[in-house]
């Protein structure tokens, strides 16, 4: 299936030129961006990979170096004249006068661990008794229990240089108990309290009491070969802050670092920071927290160097972490370096935003070159759309004009333009032919509508007079058929009141409001008969109160309004009375109720108010139903026109006629006042006025069924 251009792109040349001209601009130079970028940011994580790799090299080796040192060291102790001197003198000396032997033995000791910078440095026998135990505290133990049991390769492996041979000391995990019995005073260095660090693995530790040793043993000989002594020299690392500081100053000198970066080292017991210059806080080294589980995991769990960004205490970091093994090749730590990642970071933003800078001046550059180029073609041909625009819309003087292009486009265009000239001529000679064609047809069409006036006035009045003559048949055969019960229930009424005689004062008001029903139903039919024949019947008019007849009328829908749930709200404040016939109103007011509840068969809310006008009183029944569409609007007033299967149509037909007799007015519409449903407005007038004659209310819209 082919690719269908948007319809945007097909309906116009001006976009198909635009997107000729920028559709290279908008792909190629955003996809050359978008692989410059990813090209740039993988060849800028390799640079900081291999840097920080290089690092870690330096690192490792000074971290060997001080292994050697601290065995060279030991192995010059051990084989210095003067060492072995002092311990003939004090194999010489009886037991009761080995006290000053021993006092210069351990002076010399001492003053070569000074020298050397170690922590430890301790002789013992062949048989490894300790011979001086003035820096140790108890009396002497044997060697193989002041060591944790290790593998014989615990004694210095020579390193060759040359002719000679130099041990290196090994890296030995020391636990509190061999630590005491080794070297007691070293343990405040060793302990270390566990900082909560986020990312680490679980742990229930709260202190790190194990301490990491660069230890070697060197035997001391005499002339024939045979091992005399042994000297332990040892390093303790833990909190060795002078050397993990001269190890970032050797792998990151003051300006090794490019904008703003900071490099750190550190130093791995397990997974705790034993010695580190990272800080936790401004002058608080991290000293305590741990690393990463993923760190962990790959570099003590799987044995591999770790060569990423990772995350160091407070910091993303550019990391190097390398295990490191004790002399059985266990692994017991690991030796870190790293530097900012964020200035570099940063710096990269730069380079991206600058590059996409550039790409985006050149797409500017370009476009704007395209436009102009794109502007030269699809400027014509607009410009001639547009004037085919104008003559479409009835501007016959619209033309192209000269054009400031001489190629195909501009021929085109005069020739257009002289196309157009051809045609407003023919134009302007057919206007004269229908001007004169209009006239003639206009006067046929004067003389036609004129006739036509006339038969429609008769058409009228024809369905007027048949309409009145049906409505005053029906209401005749319905007064007739209707009076006779009527007529009956009164005598009845009148016997029952004479046969209870005083019995009937408990029912007399039920009796009255009997009474009153049927007058009532009386003057309805009378009303009815009235419409037949407008001329024989009349009301009598009283000054009535508007808000007592809205009393008085929601008394009897009473009934009504509770099957539905409706909610009655009044808001009676009109002060004036109205000129009308008591019963004619309430027939008004009760037809204007009933047709609201119908409105309302699942419930809402009935509103009625009063309010004074200058010459009488309105009263207004608004409904929270559907309100009335234009199509009801239209018919709402008509005879025999309802919206209910159980309605006859008159209801509205008939209040507005006796509304009308009065004076007054029925007006009908949805409610203004932000509510929804239908709004039926009485406006009435104060002073009473005798009925005028219903044969003014011939033509009018029917009601709406009652």
């Amino acid at each position: 299936m082919f690719w269908r251009a948007p319809r945007w792109l097909t309906g116009s040349v001006r976009n198909k030129l635009l997107a000729i001209a920028l559709l290279p601009l908008l792909v190629v130079f955003p996809l050359m961006l978008l692989a410059l970028g990813l090209w740039g940011n993988a060849a800028y994580d390799r640079l900081l990979i291999t840097k920080v790799r290089s690092d870690l090299a330096v690192a490792r080796g000074y971290f060997d170096q001080v292994l050697t040192e601290v065995g060279s060291g030991t192995q010059g102790v051990a084989d210095s004249r003067a060492l072995f001197d002092a311990w003939q003198a004090l194999q010489k000396a009886p037991s009761q006068a080995s006290a000053k032997p021993k006092l210069a033995l351990a002076q010399q000791l001492s003053a070569a661990r000074e020298r050397l910078g170690l922590d430890l440095l301790v002789l013992y026998d062949a048989q490894g008794h300790a011979i001086d135990r003035d820096q140790m505290g108890d009396a002497a133990t044997d060697l193989a229990h002041s060591l944790p049991p290790m593998p014989a390769v615990l004694a210095p492996a020579p390193v060759l240089q040359g002719t000679h041979a130099r041990p290196q000391a090994r890296l030995l995990l020391l636990g509190p108990e061999a630590l005491a019995s080794l070297a007691p005073q070293l343990r405040p260095r060793v302990l270390v309290p566990l900082v909560p660090t986020r990312n680490a693995t679980p742990t229930d530790r709260r202190t790190e009491d194990r301490a990491m040793m660069a230890l070697t043993r060197v035997p001391v000989r005499d002339s024939a070969g045979h091992t005399v002594a042994i000297v332990v020299g040892g390093l303790l690392l833990n909190q060795n802050l002078d050397f993990i500081d001269h190890i970032n100053r050797i792998v990151y000198p003051e300006g090794s670092l490019p904008f703003g970066s900071q490099g750190t080292a550190t130093l791995f017991l397990d997974d705790v920071r034993i010695t580190t210059n990272v800080r936790l806080f401004q002058d608080q080294r991290a000293i305590g927290t741990r690393v990463s589980q993923s760190v962990r995991d790959r570099v003590l769990g799987q044995g591999q160097t770790w060569l990423a960004r990772a995350f160091v205490v407070n910091d993303w970091y550019v990391s190097a972490y390398e295990p490191l093994l004790d002399a059985a090749g266990q692994r017991i730590g690991m030796l870190y370096v790293g530097f900012l990642e964020q200035p570099f970071r940063l710096v990269r933003y730069a380079l991206l935003a600058v590059t996409g800078l550039i790409f985006l001046i050149a797409m500017a550059v370009s476009a704007w070159f395209s436009l102009r180029w794109a502007r030269s073609i699809f400027g014509p041909v607009e410009q001639m759309n547009h004037t085919m625009q104008q003559i479409e819309d009835g501007d016959a003087h619209a033309r192209v004009g000269a054009l400031p292009v001489h190629d195909e486009l501009g021929a085109l265009a005069g020739h257009l333009d002289q196309l157009l000239d051809g045609i407003d001529d023919k134009t302007r000679a057919l206007q004269r032919w229908g001007e004169e064609l209009d006239l003639k047809v206009a006067e046929r069409t004067q003389a036609l509508q004129a006739s036509n006036a006339s038969l429609q006035l008769a058409q009228q009045q024809l369905v007027r007079s048949e309409k009145l003559a049906a409505i005053g048949q029906l209401t005749a055969s319905i007064a007739h058929e209707v009076n006779n019960p009527i007529a009956v229930m009164q005598g009845n009424l009148d016997l029952m009141r004479e046969t209870l005689g005083p019995q009937g004062a408990a029912v007399r008001d039920e009796l009255r409001l009997m009474d009153e029903q049927i007058e009532r139903m009386r003057l309805i039919v009378t009303q009815l008969l009235q419409y037949a024949r407008p001329t024989e019947y009349a009301g009598y008019t009283e000054a009535l109160d508007p808000n007592q007849v809205v009393n008085d009328c929601l008394v009897l829908v009473q009934h009504l309004l509770a099957k539905t749930g409706i909610e009655v709200q009044r808001d009676l404040r009109a002060r004036h009375t109205t000129g009308f016939n008591r019963q004619e109103l309430q027939q008004i007011v009760i037809n204007l109720l009933i047709n609201a509840i119908q409105a309302m068969p699942n419930g809402g809310a009935l509103r009625l108010t009063t309010r004074d006008l200058p010459d009488g009183v309105s009263l207004t029944v608004l409904d929270s139903g559907s309100g009335l569409s234009p199509a009801v609007m239209e018919r709402l007033f008509r005879p025999f026109f309802t919206t209910k299967n159980d309605g006859n149509g008159l209801g509205l037909w008939i209040s507005v006629g006796l509304v009308e007799r009065y004076g007054g007015s029925l007006v009908a519409g949805n409610r203004s006042d932000g509510g929804t449903g239908a709004a039926f407005t009485l406006n009435l007038l104060s002073e009473p006025q005798a009925p005028t004659s219903a044969s003014t209310q011939n033509g009018r819209p029917g009601p709406q069924p009652g």
